[in-house]
């Protein structure tokens, strides 16, 4: 289908053709690993990621003792693949800022599951994230948080709502101090190179924000227009899970009825 261009000028257009506020293409597919308690695969335009979920298990202190606090602890771990970027040199295991922006992710991702599940249901147990970065493109953490979302209703792990995330931008850089620079909606791997970006995540289809995280510098005066778009994203993205849930729903109730 050829795009409308009655309303919107060409020269408006981002390199891969959207408009400002129009997300990538995003697919997802939940409970894609058998032998996992919970797993889902999921594409914002070119990064892709797997998910899958171990737990609620009980922790085992020395000897067998139980270990843990009241609730459960949320534990990820984040594995990047070699090939997932275009720069395909070999890395040094030890390097530090790639093991440094790995941990902080894990954190961040840790602290918003913690307080978005019902971890009091699970004393002393632990719910483990392993997450799998097959290619990037921008919109790392974003794509993350929404596929740790898929597999951990897929494990049947009970939840406030979904965390939904994507990223926000601006059309001109820090160096330039524009103040009037236009917002952007979900960055791509240039995009996220040239521009200043924030990724944000809700709680379902509200406006409360769980995760907020800024990596780059703007000036104060863009950043709540980044913010408005950024929450109006996730909205999107909310709707998106939300059919493949139910449609993963629809499928074990057609087979549990044969």
């Amino acid at each position: 289908m050829p795009l409308d261009t009655s309303t919107y000028s060409l020269a408006l257009l981002r390199l891969d053709g959207r408009r400002w506020n129009e997300l990538r293409r995003l697919n997802a597919q939940i409970s894609t690993q058998a032998a996992a308690d919970g797993s889902s695969y999921l594409e914002m335009g070119n990064t892709k990621v797997i998910c899958t979920v171990t737990g609620p298990a009980e922790l085992k202190g020395t000897g067998g003792a139980r270990s843990g606090g009241d609730k459960a602890d949320v534990r990820v771990e984040i594995s990047i693949a070699g090939f997932s970027g275009v720069d395909r040199k070999k890395r040094a295991r030890n390097d530090n800022g790639i093991n440094r922006r790995v941990s902080e992710m894990q954190t961040t991702i840790s602290n918003a599951f913690s307080q978005s599940l019902f971890t009091n249901l699970y004393p002393h147990s632990s719910i483990s994230l392993s997450l799998h970065v097959l290619s990037q493109d921008g919109s790392l953490l974003a794509a993350c948080l929404n596929a740790c979302t898929l597999a951990l209703i897929d494990a049947g792990v009970p939840m406030r709502d979904y965390i939904c995330s994507c990223t926000a931008g601006s059309t001109s850089s820090y160096s330039s101090n524009d103040e009037q620079a236009d917002p952007l909606l979900d960055l791509n791997g240039l995009e996220e190179q040239e521009l200043p970006f924030l990724t944000v995540g809700t709680l379902g289809n509200s406006d409360k924000v769980s995760v907020l995280v800024m990596e780059t510098r703007v000036q104060l005066g863009r950043l709540e227009g980044m913010l408005a778009v950024g929450v109006d994203g996730c909205k999107q993205v909310r709707e998106i899970l939300d059919q493949v849930v139910r449609k993963r729903g629809a499928k074990i109730l057609e087979g549990s009825q044969l």
